[in-house]
């Protein structure tokens, strides 16, 4: 056989493979600014808009969308964070979105902190996935959309007057969370249960900075019918959050002390179960190693968000099919949310049914 009858035996080459190469994936990071609905108070900060970052990556003519609310306690901002993603347009320009999880461990390794830009690039490729799949992400991770809990709806530290118009206003939900951490908490409970005989959930946000007061509050709240509190005590005092959990019989969850995955096994004795933010630990992937870490620990996993917009909160719905509380109600905070997702009815989350986190355009 000569080399022309070679040649003659080869598969014809397509004209789709001789095509010039698909055009390298495109990079867009903008701030956005969100405005609440009312003035938004916990201990730690009062506000009446947040800005968080929105990424968008296209390839193949596919847009995956992502957001990160970035969190001034660990020295993030949504203008450093678009600068940071802006910074990595040339590494994802060169990448096959397909392999988001090389991707994300790149990042990971270059990036120190930052960790809103890096859950806002993690939607953003998750959210591509699953368009480029034709799934929704809760399929994808093999979860059922039935099997999504209630969700919370959040009030806000306020007098009187506005505690009562809020609860109002959440009035077609069944469990209310409530901030409290302040000299007012005891007014602000009573308020809140002349008001309504919802079941409740309360969030301390670090407020009680003395064992005692936190184990005497924490008994007070119980007799006020709330089933669980989170973070009654600063992050760094796990030792003494141990003195309050012998001293309490209502669940407590940590949040500011639990960021990351390997902030988990050192809590077990502490705590009875952990809020995963996908803005602070970095993305879904990551919430989602948090969660298996927590269930091989025994402990109860709750989902919760920041101030954000239906991006976010739809990433982190599609996981909450595996998760025992949400608290995700960031988008139902404020006024201008340009994008609808998630639905909730009478409290249950209703996953999207479209692809990758199923958004649409407002």
């Amino acid at each position: 056989m000569n080399r022309r009858d070679i040649f003659r035996t080869l598969p014809a080459i397509s004209v789709a493979s001789l095509a010039p190469a698909a055009q390298s994936p495109q990079v867009k990071a903008e701030v956005v600014r969100l405005n609440l609905k009312h003035t938004w108070t916990t201990v730690m900060s009062s506000s009446t808009f947040r800005d968080t970052l929105h990424v968008g990556l296209t390839s193949q003519g596919i847009t995956g969308v992502g957001e990160g609310a970035p969190i001034a306690r660990y020295n993030e901002s949504a203008v450093e964070g678009k600068k940071l993603v802006e910074s990595l347009a040339p590494m994802l320009a060169t990448s096959d979105l397909t392999q988001f999880s090389k991707i994300l461990d790149q990042i990971f390794k270059k990036v120190e902190g930052n960790w809103a830009a890096k859950a806002a690039i993690d939607i953003a490729l998750m959210d591509w996935v699953g368009k480029k799949l034709n799934v929704p992400l809760y399929q994808y991770f093999g979860l059922d959309a039935k099997d999504a809990p209630l969700t919370t709806f959040s009030i806000g530290i306020d007098n009187p007057e506005m505690t009562r118009k809020k609860i109002e206003e959440a009035a077609s939900y069944p469990v209310l969370k409530i901030k409290v951490g302040l000299d007012t908490d005891e007014a602000t409970m009573e308020t809140v249960r002349a008001a309504t005989k919802k079941p409740l959930r309360v969030d301390a946000n670090e407020g009680w900075t003395d064992k005692d007061e936190a184990v005497r509050k924490i008994n007070w709240l119980e007799k006020m019918g709330v089933e669980f509190i989170e973070q009654p005590m600063p992050a760094h005092m796990i030792e003494e959050t141990k003195y309050v959990r012998k001293r309490v019989h209502m669940p407590i969850i940590a949040d500011e002390a639990c960021l990351h995955p390997r902030d988990i096994p050192k809590l077990a004795e502490a705590f009875d179960g952990i809020n995963i933010k996908i803005d602070k630990c970095g993305g879904m992937l990551e919430a989602y190693r948090m969660i298996q870490i927590a269930r091989s620990l025994g402990m109860k996993v709750m989902m919760g968000c920041m101030i954000s917009s239906s991006v976010s909160c739809t990433a982190a719905a599609h996981l909450s099919p595996l998760i025992d509380y949400a608290d995700l109600d960031g988008n139902l905070l404020i006024s201008n949310d340009p994008y609808s997702g998630v639905k909730v009815e009478k409290g249950k989350l209703i996953l999207p049914k479209a692809p990758g986190l199923g958004l649409k355009k407002v």
